[in-house]
């Protein structure tokens, strides 16, 4: 890791700034993406949202075929958060590829395509498929949905995480990226195991199993009783595990938990992110990504770097 700057370094002015980073094989603008699940198909965005200003497009995770997702109520909001069990309502990734994609394709970002299988020949079958098609930046293997039966499989088991990686990659001509879960013992080894695996990025973290009860009826609120929570209230597990994971690989971080705000961006690339997600903001600030942009520049000045890299992992716990 490169010594981190002191804080009292001359300040770079915004315009001097590069904010281009690299994540393996694809290459961002800048590193402010937005999260799957909270953008829709970005079609829902494109009033609000200068989606061209966008490091990067996350749509709505698509699985092989068409889903209708989980029973009501699929969304409760929580202190500092909120949860969900939408269960990857979506339209099957042939839908996707004939109406959304050539939308996204055509909107001057990268398009991350991010997946689902109930299988690893599904998974793999999938990014064959999306290989065939163009405008496709890279794809994002969700193997850490805790909303579906066997959502969290292949982000728990570090063997089955490292073979679905690595035959994804080696049935794909476009970059992969392993979204994994909190929700288990080590998020480094898994990180580890997904890195064996070839991948070029590790998107962390999904959201985090949780909750909500109404003790009057003694009923779960969520109809699949659990879902994932997300938000302000995991950005303190998000930080952990970013910082873990970037100091068991080379692997280049995409952070993702409760980003909302420069400040937290930088807490994250400080923590060993290159590039970040913002997800549950999109809900109630949906303007949250190009407030981001707008600060970004200055922030990273006020540290003396005239880039992304001469801050990424610098954090000083001496």
């Amino acid at each position: 890791m490169p010594e981190p700057p002191a804080y009292e370094s001359t300040i770079t002015p915004p315009h001097s700034v590069n904010l281009q980073v690299s994540l393996g094989r694809v290459q961002l603008a800048n590193p402010i993406l937005v999260a799957s699940g909270t953008f829709g198909y970005a079609r829902e965005m494109e009033s609000l949202v200068d989606l061209s200003r966008l490091g990067g497009i996350v749509p709505k995770t698509i699985t092989r075929l068409l889903r209708k997702g989980n029973a009501p109520w699929r969304t409760i909001e929580t202190p500092s958060g909120m949860l969900n069990s939408i269960g990857l309502d979506n339209d099957g990734i042939e839908l996707f590829i004939s109406h959304h994609l050539p939308y996204l394709a055509s909107r001057n970002t990268a398009l991350i395509v991010s997946i689902a299988g109930r299988t690893h020949d599904e998974f793999v079958e999938m990014a064959e498929m999306l290989s065939a098609e163009s405008g496709i930046a890279a794809i994002e293997l969700n193997i850490s949905c805790p909303n579906v039966s066997g959502g969290v499989d292949f982000g728990t088991d570090t063997s089955m995480c490292e073979r679905l990686v690595s035959a994804c990659r080696q049935n794909s001509s476009i970059p992969i990226i392993a979204k994994l879960t909190p929700n288990v013992t080590s998020v480094a080894d898994m990180a580890c195991a997904a890195s064996a695996g070839g991948a070029d990025a590790i998107s962390l973290i999904n959201t985090c199993q949780g909750m909500a009860i109404d003790w009057r009826r003694r009923r779960p609120l969520l109809g699949n009783v659990v879902g994932g929570l997300s938000g302000p209230a995991i950005k303190p597990i998000a930080l952990r595990a970013v910082y873990q994971a970037a100091r068991a690989t080379e692997t280049p971080i995409i952070g993702i938990g409760g980003i909302a705000t420069c400040d937290d961006v930088m807490e994250f690339l400080v923590a060993g992110a290159t590039a970040v997600q913002l997800g549950t903001v999109n809900f109630y600030n949906p303007k949250a990504s190009m407030e981001v942009l707008d600060a970004l520049p200055e922030a990273i000045g006020e540290l003396g770097a005239t880039c992304l890299d001469e801050i990424v992992g610098t954090l000083n716990i001496d």
